[in-house]
């Protein structure tokens, strides 16, 4: 395995691209636009080079890793990947419509980097389910350590163990999990979220309480409403709706003002404004 293709180049697909390129991957990133694509490519180079200066990857192999990424906005350039990852919007159709309109080569795996969707159910949407897995990265990926890896009912052992060695070779810690809504860090990490909207709205405290409630009574690094604007509320409901689809367990309604955020366009971080707002120097509470 030696080129890496990535199908989207938002937040999670740059970072993807990010840590393959820097352990030695050569990488093919796409998204509709090549413009997006570029862009990503900046940023791929810009957190480079926050790694540079921190000491953390030297400059040559920085700079060798930025070469390593080829840009494109046609998924035909896949034909020489020998693993894809999507890492498009969390919408099944949209995924399923990437998966069905792909031509690789026989010997190439498929994965996606869904949060929350039946890794069964796309892998029939491809021309390999025998080949294709769930590989679920986190949030800042260069960061975070973990990658979980699901099978699909259809998965082979073979490609089982390819995946695990590709998350050795980019650094990442991995974890199996079933194919099960939401997997296992999101099947419990998104209702705890979700919970704390729950609690905002329902007037338990105030943003700023819940938060500092949840950071010094459970020593967590962050607050559940920091942490859901980090996420995005966009995805924090999409995975929220799958599990409640999923399960039909009430447990996992959404909250109703989780609901009014996403409707007033409100994710979060990535959109300015959220739980808190970003349009200042210091986040502050919209409410």
């Amino acid at each position: 395995m030696q080129t890496i293709g990535v199908i989207g180049a938002g937040l999670m697909g740059n970072g993807i691209a990010h840590v393959a390129a820097l352990a030695g991957y050569d990488v093919i990133l796409s998204d509709v636009e090549l413009a997006r694509a570029e862009a990503a490519k900046v940023t791929i180079g810009k957190n480079l080079a926050r790694g540079v200066a921190k000491g953390v990857v030297t400059e040559a192999d920085a700079d060798a890793a930025l070469a390593r990424i080829g840009l494109t906005a046609d998924n035909a350039d896949f034909g020489t990947a020998d693993l894809v990852i999507e890492a498009a919007t969390e919408n099944e159709a949209v995924k399923c419509k990437i998966f069905a309109g792909l031509a690789l080569k026989p010997s190439a795996l498929l994965a996606t980097n869904t949060s929350s969707i039946s890794i069964t159910r796309l892998a029939a949407a491809s021309d390999r389910p025998d080949r294709f897995t769930g590989l679920h990265f986190f949030n800042p990926v260069p960061l975070m350590t973990l990658v979980e890896i699901i099978p699909g009912l259809q998965t082979s052992d073979a490609t089982r163990a390819a995946m695990a060695d590709f998350a050795a070779r980019i650094g990442k810690t991995a974890v199996v999990a079933a194919d099960s809504p939401a997997f296992i860090v999101n099947r419990i990490l998104c209702p705890m979220l979700n919970e704390a909207i729950f609690a905002l709205g329902d007037g338990v405290g105030s943003v700023t309480d819940i938060d500092t409630g949840l950071k010094l009574g459970a020593n967590h690094p962050m607050g559940p409403l920091t942490l859901a604007d980090f996420v995005g509320l966009d995805t924090l409901l999409s995975i929220m709706k799958v599990m409640q689809e999923a399960t039909g367990d009430p447990k996992y309604r959404p909250a109703p003002l989780l609901v009014k955020y996403v409707e007033a366009g409100w994710y979060g971080k990535k959109s300015g404004r959220g739980v808190y707002d970003y349009s200042g120097p210091e986040p502050v509470p919209t409410r």
